[in-house]
This record gives C-alpha cells, sequence and structure tokens, in this order.
C-alpha cells in the first residue's frame, strides 16, 4: 500500500540541556548537562542527514545553545548542507565575539527570549539577576551587527499583563515577536497557567495588535500553542490557517541525547529512535514512527475535541499542549472556539 512521503521542513535541535538560568516555565528543567550528548560529530551527522530527508531550516534550542563551544562549528555544517539556521537564546551569554560569529554566519533569525516588560518581572522568572539588561544589550548587539532578530515571549499569570507595555517596547523596532503560552511540564507550576479566558484574551491582544499596527510596525504572531477556529478572532499563528499539530509530518526534533521526537514539546513516551542507534533518515521514513499524526483518525480525538466538527482538519490542537494538560494527545483544551461555544460567544 502506497505510503503518503513527508518531509521536515524544520527540525528544532536541543543542542545541549545544560543551561545558564532556571526559568520557572521551563518545560525541559534545564541546567545540567544530559547524560551521552551528542558529539560534534554526531550532530554534524544529524544535519547531513536532515538535509537528505528535505529540512530547510535548524534551529538551535536548549538549554542555552551558545553554552556548547562546538554551536558554530555545528552551524557553519548546516548552513554549508545548503539549510538555513536560527537560534534561540536566552541572551545571556551573548557577546561581542559571538555576535561576530552570527555576522559571519548569517542566520535566519536570533530569538531572544524576554518575558516581561520590567525588569524585576523578567529576572524573577528567568532566576537570574540582571538578566533582562543582558537581554536588552543582546538585542542591541544583534541589530548593531545586522543580524535579524526576533523575541519570544511564554505566558503565564506573572507576566500577561505586560503585554501592552512589551509591545510598546518593541514598537518599530523592526523584531519579530512570538508570543506562546507556558505548559505544566518540567519546572512550571499549575497554578501559574493562564485560565481559558486568560488564554482567549491573548488571542484578543495578538489580532488586536496586528489590526492597530502595519506589519513593519509591530511584527507579532502567536506560537502553534495559541488558537484555533475561531468564529470571532482572525487567525493569529504564523501560518495563514491551521492544519493541525505538524509533529512528525513537516516538524521533527532531536534532543541532545539523540532521542528523536516529532515535536521537542513532546514528553518522552513520544520518542522515536536514537540517532545513536539508527541514522535520522532511517526513523524518519520508518513506517510505524510518528502514528500519532502519520495515521491519525477522528476517533482518537478526546474531550471536547472529540465530535468537534474542526476535528479532522484541527486534529485536537497542539500535541504538547494537549499532553501536558490532560496526559493524552487529540485533547487541547486550550482553544478559542471551544471559549466561544463555552461562553455562548457562537
Amino acid at each position: 500500500m502506497f505510503k503518503k512521503k513527508y518531509t521536515p521542513y524544520y527540525i528544532a535541535l536541543e543542542l545541549t540541556l545544560k543551561c545558564n538560568m532556571r526559568c520557572i516555565h521551563c518545560g525541559s528543567s534545564a541546567g545540567y548537562i544530559r547524560e551521552n550528548e551528542l558529539t560534534t560529530d554526531e550532530w554534524t551527522q544529524v544535519c547531513k542527514e536532515a538535509s537528505e530527508i528535505g529540512c530547510k531550516l535548524v534551529t538551535f534550542l536548549g538549554g542555552e545553545p551558545f553554552l556548547r563551544k562546538d554551536w558554530f562549528e555545528i552551524a557553519q555544517n548546516i548552513k554549508a548542507f545548503g539549510m538555513n539556521v536560527s537560534i534561540i537564546t536566552n541572551g545571556y551569554a551573548l557577546d561581542e565575539k559571538l555576535a561576530s560569529q552570527l555576522a559571519e554566519l548569517k542566520p535566519y533569525t536570533v530569538a531572544v527570549s524576554i518575558d516581561g516588560a520590567k525588569p524585576d518581572t523578567h529576572d524573577s522568572i528567568r532566576q537570574v539577576n540582571g538578566s533582562y539588561e543582558k537581554c536588552l544589550n543582546s538585542l542591541n548587539l544583534l541589530k548593531e551587527y545586522n543580524i535579524p532578530a526576533s523575541v519570544v515571549t511564554t505566558i503565564h499569570k506573572k507576566n500577561i499583563k505586560e503585554l501592552p507595555e512589551m509591545r510598546n517596547f518593541l514598537l518599530n523596532k523592526k523584531i519579530a515577536w512570538q508570543i506562546q503560552i507556558a505548559d505544566t511540564m518540567g519546572r512550571f507550576p499549575h497554578d501559574l497557567h493562564v485560565n481559558p479566558k486568560e488564554f482567549y484574551s491573548l488571542g484578543l491582544f495578538i489580532a488586536s495588535t496586528r489590526s492597530r499596527y502595519a506589519v513593519d510596525e509591530m511584527p507579532v504572531t502567536g506560537a502553534h500553542c495559541i488558537g484555533y477556529n475561531s468564529h470571532l478572532l482572525p487567525n493569529v499563528t504564523i501560518s495563514p490557517k491551521w492544519m493541525g499539530c505538524q509533529a512528525g509530518l513537516s516538524v521533527l526534533g532531536v534532543q541532545s541525547d539523540g532521542s528523536v521526537k516529532g515535536c521537542l514539546s513532546l514528553s518522552d513516551e513520544f520518542v522515536a529512535g536514537n540517532v545513536k542507534e539508527k541514522p535520522l533518515t532511517e526513523i524518519w521514513h520508518d513506517s510505524n514512527a510518528f502514528n500519532y499524526n502519520r495515521n491519525f483518525t477522528t476517533d482518537t480525538l478526546k474531550g471536547d475535541c472529540n465530535n468537534c466538527k474542526y476535528g479532522k482538519k484541527c486534529r485536537g490542537g497542539c500535541m504538547g499542549v494537549s499532553i501536558a494538560e490532560t496526559g493524552e494527545p487529540h485533547g487541547d483544551p486550550y482553544c478559542f472556539y471551544l471559549y466561544e461555544k463555552k461562553t455562548n460567544m457562537v
């Protein structure tokens, strides 16, 4: 029987779990290096095989990717294999030397994580004093070296009210802004999770910002965890419309120990293999891998997603949020349409 061929346009690499911060919302509980993290040569082989299966963009994350001394060598190899590279950093280690290397590398973007409009808010979330000022310095360095910069903000109860101030700060700075919600994983305490009303207000904020400002004034987008199928709000994600979780379809993730997942936001029960034991190309093309999305059927929808008229295409929202909040896939309770239904808005 013919099986559809999938292409991972985007691959996320957790270069290391080592980190110089202890963020309260970190789903990976990053801080210390994993056992048996991949060597430079092993990462280079992963990148080579990523190009062979059609990848176009590789993103470094962690932990803190700049804490790996070989990050630049690995990034250069990615470019040599014909792919682009982006980096998500907490900004604390970024200095003139790193900025100079980045200017040589010419990445697609360097995203700095900023989680508040005030130093006290950001520093308390990141649990490192002075980290907010370091982030601002990092953005200035990126601008000085003409490196495309963006900001990633993870939202929960400690910082959601500071979104308007953050918008004012980023306005007309030519910095793309991605907003996402924290999931109840790793270090993140459930009592800080946004409630459905706050989640919907986040959608309203993004939509109103897009309506109020031109894209060159304030380029803002919601991450894959913010949506879906609203009857009142426009689509707030970067994609033209939500077509369901892309883990194992057009997205792939590799942990620093070589474990492969459709998305790094998924729990370890969704590991499809390890590149130390099997080539990435073989894992990707395995007919039994990533079945939760590749062989999805509507009878796997859970909770309020079951029998939803959008279930077939939506596939139950974000897999990562669904598993973090319910323990099962295909039942993400954070959904614009669901909130509108339950509050009689539609």
